[in-house]
């Protein structure tokens, strides 16, 4: 059982840092970027890609990085820099938002495959962020099985932070008003388009980065592993941000965080129950409209009462 809980976490945790991304695209932007289901196993496929190159590290002043850490940047940069593709096809090619995400989810699956060099890459004999040298001598005794878990709340702390120290900037508050308030940014001088085309970079920077994590949690590419990506992080962002609607201290990336775990943890329920992996995405896919159309009913009687 305690494998089992330590699973979920460890999983839902590293689909956090892609639900915060699909929280920008989805609750900030209103932007149904399909460009996910492409950039989360893109960041998979430059980190295999790097560890796999015979790079062993960089060296920053002095100091040797390993690739498996050097990757999560590394991907972060790449899934922005497909962000910022899907955001110029958007805004620049005037094509519609749903549309030009598509267009790079398609395109990323052959670049993916390039990038790669294979569908499937196993890295099993590879170190990497859970399982180098440095991780057991740290981690000794009964505490390395939560070196794992760990590390990844470290990683997820850190993208928390930071995306909410951005949220607070100027720059952030421009974001957050692109969504809700166009006209406001261009009162403000500010070209809406381009605070975008930012806001996608980010979004995609993160799943990206929560794909690098994930190939290396699992010690293996699968060029399929984005299909569904964005429904999973829907489900997430959905399901924590109605729970914690009621408690206004809790910031939304928290809410994203526990909605990603919640969501991990219903679907060990199901598998606990004898249900075929093979059923869950259908199962996700239907949780997903029910949550949908519940919320909207409520938006309703809400308004209607009003």
């Amino acid at each position: 059982m305690e494998s089992i809980l330590l699973g979920v976490f460890e999983q839902g945790m590293i689909y956090s840092i892609m639900a915060m991304g699909i929280f920008i695209t989805y609750a900030i932007l209103d932007f149904p970027d399909m460009t996910t289901d492409g950039s989360f196993p893109l960041g998979g496929a430059v980190t295999v890609a790097l560890m796999t190159s015979g790079i062993t590290g960089i060296a920053v002043f002095g100091l040797v990085i390993p690739s498996y850490i050097v990757a999560l940047p590394l991907a972060f940069i790449v899934g922005a820099a497909a962000g910022v593709l899907t955001g110029v096809i958007h805004v620049k090619f005037k094509v519609r938002d749903l549309i030009s995400g598509i267009i790079m989810m398609t395109a990323l699956f052959t670049i993916n495959l390039r990038v790669a060099g294979s569908a499937n890459v196993p890295i099993f004999s590879r170190d990497n962020m859970f399982m180098n040298p440095l991780v057991s001598s740290v981690f000794t005794g009964n505490g390395k099985k939560y070196s794992t878990l760990l590390i990844i709340f470290f990683v997820v702390l850190i993208c928390k932070l930071i995306l909410d120290a951005y949220l607070r900037t100027r720059s952030g508050l421009l974001l957050r008003a692109v969504g809700d308030n166009p006209q406001f940014v261009t009162t403000l001088a500010r070209d809406k388009g381009n605070v975008k085309i930012l806001g996608l970079a980010i979004a995609n920077g993160l799943i990206a980065l929560s794909g690098s994590l994930m190939a290396q949690w699992q010690r293996v590419f699968d060029l399929q592993q984005g299909t569904g990506t964005m429904v999973i992080g829907l489900a997430s962002v959905i399901v924590g941000m109605s729970l914690t609607k009621g408690f206004s201290f809790i910031r939304a990336t928290t809410a994203v965080i526990l909605g990603s775990i919640i969501y991990r943890g219903c679907i060990a329920i199901a598998i606990r129950f004898g249900m075929s992996a093979n059923d869950l995405k259908l199962i996700t896919a239907a949780l997903l409209f029910v949550i949908l159309v519940l919320s909207r009913e409520k938006k309703k009687k809400v308004a209607h009462h009003a």
